[in-house]
This record gives structure tokens, sequence and C-alpha cells, in this order.
């Protein structure tokens, strides 16, 4: 691979047509702003990112965890772009635009996520391989079936970002082929995916469109595996960023939630740093006597001095990851007493956060939840002539192909629509379902 080819300002679905530029920012600035004004960015907000939503103490959602991710994307793709030319590499007219890339592609990581977290997606794919979606295999090919088993949230955003709805243009969001690449952090398809990983890029029904975008930028087959792609080197610095950002922030939001004790937040920042280090870290913090701002500022270092080591990191290694030979992630890389620091926030994130009662409450409500719907709606799009089935989907908008030919058709445009929901849109249908709630007359 080679950054020339790499960096691309051709869009997706507007392949002919070059339109002349009527403002000063860049093609990749606009996916920026065309991302930011989506009304799928939008209902971020109303996703759960980790802990539950609404609640008295504000935590982090979809939205405000992409946009920060966002934010340190930029920092890594500038750093990077730096570091490439103090090495002497001026192989494309975009290399500036790095930072801008990643920036966008992390304002769409997340955009395919169900309601829920990732009990969405569990919710979802066990419906078809556990649940009374099993009675639907015989009518799809294995192939198709594959997508429904392993519905996967970043093949939904690629989906998301692609597909051309009822109604909208070609080419889905329109983006530029760099963009949509640096997203695909499993560059294959469900079909040759790990069920019990449930983790790749694009369902099968958008392979052609991953093939097409590969092709032009230059993106070969895994050295090891023909059935899979290298990753494109920009999707490295994105999962950075993801990386850096859930697992620092979620810690914070443990603290003011009193998950964790400042005292163990602080412990877990300050692992960070050596003791020269710290010494100079806690005279600043003797100038601030609130401690959310105290730890606020630990959290802002920490994150500091990961996009400094990731972008080392990533520059250290650009040769294997432009070959396509580099398989870790940048993280896994890092100097050992970072990289222990790391390790050690994310085994108590796990021990003390995502198995709290209030993780697990959320994730145990919107399993049931997103079950239900789909028990309801996919039962209507199958049997669309029965007087329930009518008046149910006259909810689905017109923009999802409920009257598709094919049974797989219907089953897509389905999810399509529940993966769509905010988490308070799926909660609210599933009451008026379930006659849990009924409209005042």
């Amino acid at each position: 691979m080679n950054w020339n080819q790499l960096l691309s300002t051709k869009r997706f679905g507007m392949e002919a047509y070059h339109a002349k530029k009527a403002d000063d920012r860049t093609e990749f600035q606009r996916d920026y702003d065309r991302l930011i004004f989506s009304a799928p960015f939008r209902r971020l907000q109303n996703k759960t990112q980790v802990f539950p939503l609404p609640g008295s103490v504000f935590v982090h959602n979809r939205l405000t965890h992409s946009l920060e991710v966002a934010c340190v994307g930029r920092s890594l793709g500038n750093s990077v772009a730096q570091r490439l030319k103090e090495k002497g590499i001026e192989a494309s007219p975009y290399l500036d635009e790095i930072g801008a890339i990643i920036s966008a592609a992390c304002l769409a990581h997340d955009l395919g996520n169900p309601p829920f977290g990732h009990s969405g997606e569990k919710a979802i794919a066990t419906y078809f391989s556990e649940g009374k979606g099993q009675e639907l295999e015989h009518k799809m090919t294995p192939e198709e079936w594959k997508d429904c088993i392993c519905f996967e949230g970043n093949a939904n955003a690629f989906r998301l970002l692609t597909h051309q709805f009822q109604g909208r243009r070609p080419g889905g969001f329109v983006l530029t082929y760099s963009t949509l690449a640096s997203i695909i952090k499993y560059p294959y398809a469900s079909i040759h995916s790990d069920p019990k990983k449930q983790k790749f890029g694009f369902f099968t029904s958008e392979l052609l469109d991953y093939e097409k975008i590969a092709e032009e930028l230059g993106i070969p087959k895994a050295p090891d595996n023909g059935n899979r792609y290298a990753r494109h080197p920009l999707v490295y610095l994105v999962e950075a960023a993801d990386d850096i950002c859930y697992q620092i922030m979620d810690i914070e939001d443990a603290q003011k939630l009193k998950i964790l004790t400042a005292d163990e937040t602080k412990a877990l920042f300050f692992g960070f740093f050596d003791e020269k280090r710290k010494t100079r870290m806690l005279e600043t913090m003797e100038m601030v006597t609130d401690v959310n701002e105290q730890i606020a500022y630990l959290r802002s270092s920490v994150i500091g001095k990961l996009i400094d080591q990731c972008s080392a990191v990533f520059v250290e290694n650009e040769a294997a990851i432009l070959a396509g030979t580099f398989t870790s992630t940048l993280i896994k890389e890092l100097p050992s007493e970072t990289a222990t620091a790391y390790q050690t926030c994310s085994k108590t994130a796990f021990a003390k956060i995502y198995r709290s009662a209030e993780v697990l409450d959320v994730e145990l409500a919107g399993y049931k939840i997103i079950t239900t719907l789909l028990d309801e709606i996919v039962t209507a799009v199958q049997t669309p002539d029965k007087a329930y089935s009518q008046q149910l989907l006259k909810r689905i908008p017109e923009q999802f192909d409920i009257q598709s030919p094919t049974t797989f058709g219907k089953i897509q445009a389905v999810l399509d629509y529940i993966s769509g929901m905010t988490d308070i849109y799926a909660l609210d249908l599933y009451r008026k379902i379930t006659g849990m709630s009924i409209p005042t007359l």
C-alpha cells in the first residue's frame, strides 16, 4: 500500500461526478460536517455507551463518546502526519489531511450500533441463532443467514453509510473512500467471521461495495488469509482513539457514579507516569481543591501521553502497516510502563464497571426490549395481510424496504429500522406494543 493511493477524495456513489468546491473546506472536512449534521449522528445522544440513560449524574452516551474519539483521533492523525514528514515522507498531497480523515471516521465508527450498547448487538444475533428467528434459516442463503446470526455494529455502520435506502440518493452518505475504509476494523465479511467472536467489518450484502473501495485505494488481501483484506493504515489510529477514550472516560464516569472512589481513580491515572512526573502533577493539583477537576486534569494528562506514544508506535511500524503484516494494535505495542497502567485500567473496568449492577440492568432490559420488537415486527413483515401486521407496519418509515421480494431483504429492513432506534424510542415502542403504555384519548 502507498499513501498516494490510500488518501483519496473520490466519493462513494459519486465516482463519475467531480463537483467544483463551493467553499474552503477540504473534502475530508466535508465528510466530518456531513456526519455531524446527520440524523443518525444526532440519535447517538440517546444511545447507551456503558451506563444507563438518563441519570442524575450526566455520563457519556454514544454521541459524547464519538465526539471525544474524534478529538483524540484528530490529534493522533495530526501527530502522525507531522512525524511522517519529519521522516521525509511526502508521498501524498493529502498527508496533512490525515487528522481530518480520522476525525470524520471516528464520528462514524459507532453509527451502526443498536440501542442498549453491546447487549443490543447480542440480542439481535441471538434472536436468529437461539430464538424464534431460527425458523427463517431455510429461507435464506448461508451468506445471508450468517449476516443475521452474527449481527455486528461495525458492519452495520458501513451499511448505514453506503446503502441506498428508499427515496435516498445512491452512495448513502456519499463519503470519501478513505473515510469509509478507515472505519473497517475487521476487513472481512460475516461469512468469514467466527460466530463466537462476532467481529467483522461488513455484511455479505455490502461485500462488493467494500471490494470496490479496496481496489481503488490499493488495499490488498491479507498476506496470511485470502478471505480477508489488510487494514487501511488509518484504521489503527481510529481504533487507538476509540480504545483511549472508552477506557479512560469510563473510569472517570465510574468515579462520578461512585462505582470507583476518587482515590482509586487517581491511583489508576497516576500509574501512567514515573515519580518525577507525578511530583510535578501533584504540585499542579494543589492549586485545585475540586476532586472532579483534579481527576479531569489527570485524565487529560493520560490521554495526552497515550496520543504521543500511539503516534510514535504507528510511525515506527509504518513499513509493516503499509505491507499489511502488522497484526497487533497500537495500544498493545505501547512502552511497558504505559502498557501495564493501561492493562490495570482494563482489569479494573471489567471487574468493577462493566459487571456493575447498573450496567447489567440496562443490558437485561435492552435484551428483552429488542427481542420483543424483533418478534413482533419480523412476524408482521412475513404476514403483512393480517390486521395487526398492517397496523404495526404503518409505524415503519418508508425508507425501509419492508416490501422486498426476498425474506432476507425484509429482515434487513427490520434490522435497519430497529438498529437505528434510540434507547428511548425502542423503550417507548416496546411499551406501546406490549400494552404497557396506552396513548391518552
